[in-house]
């Protein structure tokens, strides 16, 4: 019994102990509530007495800043105002030089007038003058305008023909030093030999046996090798050499490689031909390539189409007047460089239409139309640039002078072909053009003789002393000029030298 009691009093005893626990528990947490709720009152009230602070200090800071915006937008008022009494004043004073300006202009108008009026009545009197004077003298004006030249020309001949020749001596003393100085420097730089201009090539034979072979059973052999190169081949001509024949001077030196290599080689027939004038054709080509290359690296110019390269190359394969027309490109293209420096002008677009300037030539055997005309369209099609095409395009005076370029591309062309050595015609050209300078000269009034020296650069002409006079000898002299400009072609310039010699003759008897 006394061990169930323990029992219900330890059970009793377990019940209260947890009774008291969870209300001591409960105890402790009311006080540890009212403890943060103190404390998040304290917390609010230092925020509010913090955030009254920020309200303080904000409102002094929007006071100060709003006298400074108070001061500044007073100034600025102040500003604007003396800027609108300034303009008010400017207004005044434009409309017053307005005014100023309406009555000048309004004066200047009757002075006008008043001038006009005073230039009619002079021009009035001087005409009524003219017909009076015509009326004395019984001549218009022209014919008083003609005789009264005339008797200045007849009493004043001497002095006017002496400052024609001071006019002339001072102008050309300004540029011939300079000139001399340019053209000499360039004719010692390029002064080098050429070559006869032919259509034909003639390779020597070692033998006569190799001919034979040559020409092949029933001219087969030859046959074949004028199919394969485009030539024709004279065996008979001349002795110990086999002529080429065409127009083409490519075709010609391929020819002439192809011929070459088969007269080393001796093994001729038409299988071998064809693979050596293959072979020629391959070098031909790769010289080509190599010229232009060689020539576009010595004037500078670097960005030139490939295709335009190959097509400028076969120029070293042609002649002009006895002169390599690619060396003539080339000597150009360093003149007009030299002359463009020395003007200012450009120098790279100078250079570049004197080396393209005759690439029209390369083709023309092939393709219509004058080679400036066939020069042009190439370079438009590769896309050259403007004004390479119009420095290029004048230089025969096909198309007028565009650019200051287009002229001392012309000038050194002019330079280039008239230089001592450059260019050689053939003689029956040579006696011709001689015999025409002597036809020209001889063709005009008062001539008595002419002579043609200096191989055609110089015509030098004879005038009857009794019927030309100084100052018309030297008419003479530039009419004869404009005649050759006009009639005959030829490179470089002709010197026309007028003489008149008076002599008088009397016999002591």
């Amino acid at each position: 019994m006394s061990f169930k009691l323990i029992l219900v009093l330890l059970a009793f005893a377990g019940i209260v102990g947890i009774a008291v626990g969870y209300f001591l528990r409960w105890i402790v947490s009311l006080g540890q509530k009212g403890s943060v709720e103190l404390e998040i009152k304290q917390m609010l009230l230092e925020a509010k007495e913090e955030a009254k602070n920020i309200i303080d200090v904000a409102g002094k800071k929007v006071e100060g800043t709003e006298e400074v915006l108070r001061a500044e937008f007073k100034q600025k008022e102040e500003n604007l105002l003396v800027k609108d009494r300034r303009i008010v004043e400017k207004e005044a004073y434009l409309d017053k030089r307005q005014i100023d300006v309406d009555k000048e202009a309004e004066r200047i108008k009757e002075q006008i007038k008043e001038v006009r009026a005073i230039k009619d009545a002079s021009e009035k009197l001087v005409e009524e003058r003219e017909h009076a004077l015509e009326k004395v003298a019984h001549l218009t004006e022209e014919d008083a305008k003609e005789e009264l030249f005339q008797s200045l020309r007849k009493n004043h001949e001497d002095d006017i023909a002496v400052r024609l020749q001071k006019l002339d001596i001072e102008g050309k003393e300004r540029f011939e030093e300079k000139a001399k100085e340019i053209l000499t420097t360039v004719i010692q730089r390029y002064g080098n030999a050429v070559n006869n201009e032919l259509l034909s090539t003639s390779v020597p034979l070692p033998s006569d046996d190799i001919k034979g072979k040559i020409i092949g059973k029933e001219g087969r052999n030859i046959k074949a090798f004028e199919r394969a190169t485009g030539v024709d081949v004279l065996v008979d001509d001349t002795p110990g050499m086999i002529t080429l024949s065409s127009f083409d001077p490519v075709r010609r030196h391929i020819a002439r490689i192809a011929l070459e290599n088969l007269i080393v080689d001796q093994r001729i027939q038409p299988a071998k031909i064809e693979e050596t004038v293959k072979k020629a054709k391959e070098e031909v080509a790769s010289t080509i390539k190599e010229k232009a290359e060689a020539a576009a690296y010595e004037c500078g110019l670097h960005s030139l189409d490939p295709r335009l390269m190959d097509i400028l190359g076969r120029l070293y394969f042609r002649t002009s007047y006895g002169q390599n027309v690619l060396q003539h490109s080339i000597e150009m293209a360093h003149i007009s460089g030299m002359l463009a420096s020395e003007l200012g002008a450009d120098v790279g677009v100078a250079k570049a239409g004197a080396l393209l300037h005759d690439i029209g030539k390369a083709v023309d055997h092939n393709v219509e139309g004058t080679h400036v005309e066939i020069g042009r369209r190439i370079l438009e099609k590769f896309g050259v640039e403007k004004p390479i095409i119009q420095a290029m395009q004048a230089h025969h005076e096909e198309y007028p002078y565009e650019t200051i370029e287009s002229v001392i591309v012309q000038v050194a062309d002019a330079i280039s072909g008239g230089r001592p050595g450059a260019r050689r015609d053939s003689v029956e050209r040579y006696l011709e053009r001689l015999n025409d300078l002597e036809n020209i000269a001889t063709s005009f009034e008062g001539v008595e003789k002419s002579y043609a020296i200096q191989a055609g650069r110089e015509v030098r002409i004879f005038v009857q002393p009794e019927k030309i006079s100084d100052l018309e000898a030297r008419e003479l002299a530039r009419n004869v000029a404009n005649r050759i400009q006009s009639e005959l072609k030829y490179p470089g310039e002709i010197k026309v030298n007028v003489i008149r010699e008076q002599r008088s003759i009397e016999f002591a008897r």
